[in-house]
């Protein structure tokens, strides 16, 4: 069984970088919106946002993701622990199965290499950040930590 952090000192670090990728993908999905209004849902045109290409389709999602990114860094329980986990492997596993499609019809999202990177990198950020904000009572994290730094001795008195 994994053995999460629990009250981790830097967790308001971690909330503060999930809130800004979920800040940035939720700019993006807006200024993609407001490009790609008028173009079919999963148009392959070339319209950029912030850097990456995108379609109403992807910017719509992008939305979404991010108010809920934002919302999930907001909260000061284990939810935003198990939505950044969840999100960094969706993120992670969709930027994988886009750029396994990129130059094909079934780039339905209109990707490009630059935004299959900032997935990636998004999806790491979000899974390293869902690591290390869970939260617990001070005992449950006391108890963490002892079975952390005494491992072996715990053993024996098994």
């Amino acid at each position: 069984m994994p053995h999460f952090p629990v009250n981790h000192p830097a967790r308001p670090v971690y909330r503060l970088l999930a809130g800004l990728v979920g800040l940035y993908i939720l700019v993006f999905g807006v200024w993609g919106v407001a490009l790609t209004v008028g173009d079919p849902l999963f148009d392959r045109g070339d319209n950029w946002a912030l850097g990456l290409r995108t379609n109403l389709a992807f910017s719509l999602a992008s939305v979404v993701f991010g108010i809920v990114l934002v919302v999930g860094a907001s909260r000061r329980g284990n939810l935003g622990h198990y939505m950044n986990l969840t999100a960094g492997i969706i993120f992670l596993v969709t930027s994988i199965l886009m750029m396994s499609v990129l130059q094909t019809q079934a780039n339905f999202l209109n990707f490009s290499m630059s935004t299959v990177i900032v997935s990636m990198l998004f999806g790491l950020l979000l899974l390293g950040t869902g690591l290390y904000d869970k939260v617990g009572t001070d005992e449950h994290a006391e108890e963490e930590r002892r079975r952390r730094h005494h491992p072996v001795s715990e053993a024996h008195g098994r």
